[in-house]
């Protein structure tokens, strides 16, 4: 069964649109940080999170946690999503040539996916229908996170499932200091206790950190945020278990929160600046365009 975009037209970066395909659970995008085609499964069709990200691209964003989900029609859609995919003429109709290749099954959307109950059952559902279309292995299953539940059993027996896949953990660190925190990320923890789930993710599956950047009111992070940001990234390059690789990037498309409008892209000679001084720390890093 062919899949039809809901407007007829072809999927880019600059819009991630999760009715896309007329679907309650599966979306895909361009991914810019996946460099190709990103399956999105979303967990939080309720629109709700327990952080409140200022760039987040999500409309009337609630604070709350993912609602049960109906894992049979999941199912059923991301089968039918990867048929028209890998059997289909989906690249071809709606993807642009550069972008044509089927990059990873992603557990993001409209909220954090770990506060989930159904984050176990939607892990072997992916790994079901990668089982299906002969693309265990091939296809990366990565789970886009902000950490916050790393401290619960369940999540972490979900993250080792993960593992088994060869999947990854894509672990959200934007600041480093807790005004900074709180500031972009709507988010009261202390920068100790998310220091420690990053490292328990780290432990548990190979784990890259995104850092999304702003210009706030025009002004880039505060030189002491930078350093900040940095202090941590040079100590848990020297952790046995270091995270891979850190994925920078800025602004794509427009924030929908209620501090959008002070917020704006930086530069790509700003951000390959910093990706610099990341490169010093001794843990990897791409510049996403």
């Amino acid at each position: 069964m062919a899949v039809k975009l809901t407007d007829g037209a072809q999927l880019g970066v600059t819009n991630h649109d999760r009715d896309a395909v007329a679907k309650r659970y599966v979306y895909p995008v361009v991914s810019r940080r996946a460099g190709g085609v990103s399956v999105g499964v979303n967990l939080n069709p309720n629109n709700a999170c327990n952080w409140r990200c200022q760039y987040c691209q999500v409309p009337n964003l609630v604070r709350g946690k993912g609602p049960l989900i109906d894992g049979q029609l999941l199912a059923r859609e991301l089968d039918e999503m990867l048929q028209d995919i890998v059997h289909g003429d989906f690249m071809l109709r709606r993807v642009p040539a550069h972008a044509r290749q089927l990059k990873d099954i992603a557990l993001s959307g409209n909220g954090e996916p770990t506060t989930s109950p159904h984050l176990g059952e939607a892990i072997e559902i992916i790994a079901e229908a990668l089982d299906h279309f002969e693309l265990l292995g091939r296809v990366a299953v990565v789970l886009i996170t902000n950490g916050s539940m790393l401290d619960q059993p369940k999540v972490q027996d979900a993250v080792r499932r993960l593992s088994s896949l060869n999947g990854q953990v894509w672990f959200k660190l934007d600041a480093a200091t807790a005004e900074g925190m709180e500031r972009i990320n709507g988010s009261k923890t202390t920068v100790q206790r998310q220091l420690a789930r990053l490292r328990r993710a780290a432990r548990l599956c190979d784990t890259l950190i995104q850092t999304c950047l702003v210009a706030w009111d025009g002004r880039p992070p505060s030189e002491d945020e930078l350093r900040a940001y940095l202090d941590i990234l040079g100590r848990l390059a020297d952790d046995q278990n270091a995270p891979s690789a850190v994925l920078l990037y800025t602004l794509a498309r427009p924030p929908q929160q209620p501090d959008a409008g002070r917020l704006s892209a930086l530069s790509h000679e700003w951000l390959g600046d910093l990706g610099r001084r990341i490169e010093a720390t001794g843990i990897p890093v791409k510049v996403i365009d």
